[in-house]
């Protein structure tokens, strides 16, 4: 029976584990619409809004590995196209489907809607093509090789691709063709012998080392065989912000969080005492560096990065991550003599039940609340610097947008996140002024019958905008003040727990009502205008 273009597309999306496609329908999407809603395997999955669609599949593709969207032409696709962007920059595989006008409109340059009336149909994506690692628009005579070209890309380069569908041709059968072979990237096998007796020998012949493995070790599936090089080499390891839980941090060997002169000194001083660093697919970032207060010598330094490894001031190209781990883990002379500090979970202080909730009382309390295999997903503000120095417990893992750092992103995140896992507890930690952009994607986790626990800071305005400033009162810092417990209902939720927390003693009550519930729950914590995690005090002291 002849293929469609539609169908060869959707059922290589489906061989590679994508069984859900979130966005929003548009006329000129409708057939892929339809396509989707008609196939069994697949569940389409409504979004408030484009921008929201594109966050929920960024969150889906940090679990799953890999996500769709689908987007109608001009006004759906540039609405998603900043959280397309956060998907490139921060290397999260995401599949976007652009339904576009018919082929014979496009021909005849005519001025139909959601274009800028010009009779051009290839800006948008021209647009797009700076953050998407390859585009492409199907024919039927072309679907097969560029379907496969793309999807090629998005493995190698784990990130975004744009693939358009005029409107007449979704349903069209492809012509007979046949798929082109699937050539493996391989290591340069001389350079690859050369960096790795390179690595091996200075960390063999260093007084002290240590490993600092980072987010492509997730991005690219290399989390266990980077665990296999910290048991191999017996080396300590610490991890920067954007690189939290990419290791387990119930692991013997690792210290902590290291994060400039911005918190922990004890670990600050290991780290850059040691002569040589591993860094294992770890971005030097402003984030990641402590607004570049952590103090490196590059000379010490080795990276591996997915397709280069960096040694000092040398470069060694055309090798694959996962070859040169592979080689370190049977190359790689166990050390016994360098001991790193112990990471040490945050201490609950004394207070009374009546007193506010600090930011040291809230981030400890957190620490108390997480279970194994937790699903934490936070925006890059307030929130996110609290939890950085929180010791997770095993398999539990956390997220944020740290290098694109859109606020909003985390609520729709997490929804796609609870898609990608419905067996584990997805929990949402965000601030109101973040909230407020996206907060419409509260309901849809109800609609999916999904049953987060998420939390929301109400510290009265964008506290991390407040402690980026040298001046704590500038006015476009407030915001409106909502009932943030009250929402839920609104959206959909009656069913859940929903509560506020102003003093600790409600936090307490809240937080052991939580740990045996069989339904989602929204707390809305509120603290103090001006009570923030050490790390921003350390943040707004050094401006």
């Amino acid at each position: 029976m002849p293929e469609t273009i539609i169908r060869y597309l959707l059922n290589r999306l489906k061989q590679m584990g994508i069984k859900d496609i979130f966005g929003v329908p548009g006329d000129f999407a409708f057939p892929i619409n339809d396509a989707i809603c008609d196939d069994k395997e697949l569940h389409w999955i409504s979004c408030c809004n484009e921008l929201n669609a594109a966050y929920a599949a960024d969150g889906y593709a940090r679990i799953n590995g890999m996500s769709a969207l689908s987007t109608t032409f001009g006004v759906g696709e540039l609405s998603a196209l900043c959280g397309i962007a956060g998907s490139y920059a921060e290397h999260n595989l995401v599949f976007h489907i652009v339904g576009m006008p018919a082929m014979q409109v496009q021909e005849k340059h005519a001025i139909v809607h959601h274009t800028l009336g010009n009779g051009e149909f290839d800006q948008f994506m021209t647009m797009a093509t700076q953050v998407v690692c390859a585009k492409t628009i199907l024919t039927p005579e072309n679907c097969v090789q560029e379907v496969e070209r793309v999807i090629a890309a998005a493995l190698e380069y784990r990130r975004p691709v744009y693939i358009a569908i005029a409107h007449n041709y979704v349903n069209e059968n492809i012509s007979l063709s046949t798929a082109p072979a699937n050539v493996p990237v391989k290591s340069d096998p001389e350079v690859l012998e050369e960096a790795v007796s390179t690595i091996v020998n200075r960390l063999s012949n260093a007084s002290k080392a240590c490993i600092m493995p980072g987010i492509f070790v997730e991005r690219f599936g290399l989390r266990d065989l980077t665990a296999d090089i910290v048991s191999s080499s017996g080396l300590p390891y610490v991890t920067m912000a954007m690189d939290k839980s990419v290791l387990d941090e119930t692991n013997p060997s690792y210290s902590g969080l290291y994060i400039g002169q911005l918190a922990n000194p004890e670990i600050r001083e290991f780290v850059e005492s040691c002569d040589c660093i591993l860094a294992i697919g770890t971005i030097l970032f402003d984030i990641n560096t402590g607004l570049f207060t952590a103090k490196l010598d590059k000379s010490r330094i080795i990276n591996i990065m997915p397709s280069e490894v960096r040694i000092g001031h040398a470069d060694y190209t055309n090798l694959k991550m996962s070859d040169v781990l592979e080689e370190l883990v049977k190359r790689l002379y166990k050390r016994t003599d360098v001991k790193g500090p112990v990471a040490k979970l945050p201490t609950l202080p004394d207070v009374d039940a009546n007193n506010p909730i600090t930011a040291d009382y809230l981030y400890a309390s957190y620490a108390k609340f997480f279970k194994p295999d937790d699903i934490i997903i936070a925006d890059s503000g307030t929130s996110f610097y609290g939890l950085l120095p929180v010791l997770l417990p095993e398999g539990a893992r956390f997220y944020s947008q740290t290098l694109w750092g859109a606020i909003g992103w985390a609520t729709p995140a997490s929804f796609g996140a609870a898609l990608a896992a419905p067996d584990r507890r997805v929990i949402l930690i965000t601030g109101e002024g973040a909230h407020q952009m996206t907060v419409q994607e509260v309901g849809q986790f109800c609609r999916y019958g999904l049953k987060p626990v998420i939390f929301v800071l109400n510290n009265q305005g964008y506290l991390i905008e407040r402690m980026l400033s040298r001046k704590l009162d500038y006015c476009y810092n407030d915001l409106g003040q909502w009932k943030y417990h009250e929402l839920p209902e609104v959206l959909g939720c009656s069913d859940w727990i929903m509560r506020k927390a102003v003093t600790c003693g409600d936090l307490d009550k809240i937080m052991e009502e939580l740990e045996n519930t069989r339904t989602g729950a929204y707390i809305e914590i509120v603290t103090p205008k001006l009570s923030a995690p050490q790390i921003m005090e350390a943040i707004h002291n050094n401006l």
